[in-house]
This record gives structure tokens, C-alpha cells and sequence, in this order.
């Protein structure tokens, strides 16, 4: 249940956030929130992990999951012009 309310959640954001946004902006916020969810979804399954290695390899992931999808966004944010247009 709590994996699926963090979906809609994120899904309203998303909706919400595309209002007013360059496409390029619009992808930029949709790759983190999709890194982010799949980094949620890590660490829910880290919770229900039996051993203990599991559980620290699965906050790991989850982790550099999030440092990557921030990653991405900052670089496809970063060819935007101060208008918000593609600089490239």
C-alpha cells in the first residue's frame, strides 16, 4: 500500500510540475522522480530483506539510485539558457 500512495504521490507531482515547465525541464524532473521511486522501492525491499548484507547491498543501490537520477536531471538541466530554452 505504501509503494502505491508513493506512486500517485509522485505521479500528482509530476503532473502538477509540468504546468509552465521547457520540455526539457518537464524530462529533467521526470528522470529523478522515476530514480527516486525506484530508490523507495529498493529500500522497501532492503526492509524485508533476511539478512543483513542483503539489506545494506539494497541501501547501496538505492543510494547511488538516487545520486544517478540527480546526476542525469543536473546534466539535462544544465544544456537550459537562463529561459529555460535548450542552450545547444
Amino acid at each position: 500500500m505504501k509503494s502505491v500512495l508513493t506512486i500517485v504521490a509522485a505521479a500528482s507531482l509530476i503532473s502538477l510540475s509540468a504546468c509552465n515547465q521547457s520540455p526539457q525541464e518537464q524530462a529533467a524532473d521526470n528522470l529523478e522522480a522515476n530514480a527516486e521511486m525506484t530508490a523507495d522501492n529498493m529500500e522497501e525491499m532492503a526492509d524485508n530483506a533476511t539478512s543483513e548484507s542483503a539489506e545494506d547491498a539494497l541501501e547501496n543501490n538505492a543510494d547511488a539510485t538516487r545520486e544517478a537520477g540527480e546526476e542525469a536531471a543536473d546534466a539535462n538541466r544544465s544544456g537550459m539558457d537562463a529561459d529555460g530554452n535548450s542552450a545547444n
